[in-house]
């Protein structure tokens, strides 16, 4: 399931990167068109709202997916064990509870008593647009369930950007480690060929370079 995770995280990015772009260069033509021509145009005032939802709501599910969303901690850090384990599990069931009811199922009724109204100016309907809540809505609730049987497990939900952070300093210090390590031995080997004491010659002996003397 963790690949499944990356690889929708990676996917709601990449719509996040198109749509944000896209909303950006419908604004601008609306303000040109406004501003500049004098003939605002009908189609990027609904267009623009539109995918500020859809914006939204995937924005929304990216950043839950990465574990990155705004959480009041102040009693889940101050719970003993027990009950701290409970907190989590009883917040990412009710996260669980709200993708389901509020979001599919609210988002199938919205979508069915509005799927025939006709937006002015604007080649879909009201209904297809609203197809946003329940599509957000199964991702989050799929995300949300493997946060559920993780907290279940007694796993630590931390953010994955901390996790990602996490290992790349532990791999950089193991690096560090080992140049350090190189290096001594590069040292060692050169003391040695320059006529260094030999550890082995005995506390008397002297370097090769004042026995030439």
């Amino acid at each position: 399931m963790l690949l499944i995770r990356e690889g929708l995280l990676n996917v709601l990015k990449v719509l996040c990167i198109v749509l944000f772009s896209v909303l950006v260069l419908v604004v601008v033509w609306q303000v040109f068109t406004r501003q500049v021509l004098g003939a605002p145009s009908p189609w990027t005032t609904v267009t623009a709202q539109y995918m500020f939802v859809w914006l939204s709501l995937f924005a929304a599910t990216l950043v839950f997916g990465e574990r990155g969303h705004i959480a009041v901690d102040f009693l889940a850090l101050r719970a003993p064990g027990v009950a701290r384990h409970v907190l989590i599990v009883l917040v990412q069931g009710c996260t669980l509870a709200f993708a389901v009811l509020v979001m599919v199922w609210g988002g199938i009724r919205g979508m069915s008593m509005s799927w025939d109204q006709v937006i002015p100016g604007f080649p879909f309907t009201v209904g297809l647009m609203y197809l946003a809540l329940p599509v957000t809505g199964l991702m989050i609730a799929f995300l949300a369930l493997e946060d559920l049987v993780l907290a279940v497990r007694g796993d630590d939900l931390a953010p994955l950007e901390e996790t990602d952070d996490e290992a790349a300093e532990s791999s950089g210090a193991a690096a560090a480690a080992a140049v350090v390590q190189d290096q001594g031995q590069g040292h060692g080997q050169n003391y040695d060929q320059g006529g260094g004491v030999d550890p082995a010659a005995g506390p008397g002996s002297r370097p090769d370079t004042e026995k030439e003397h």
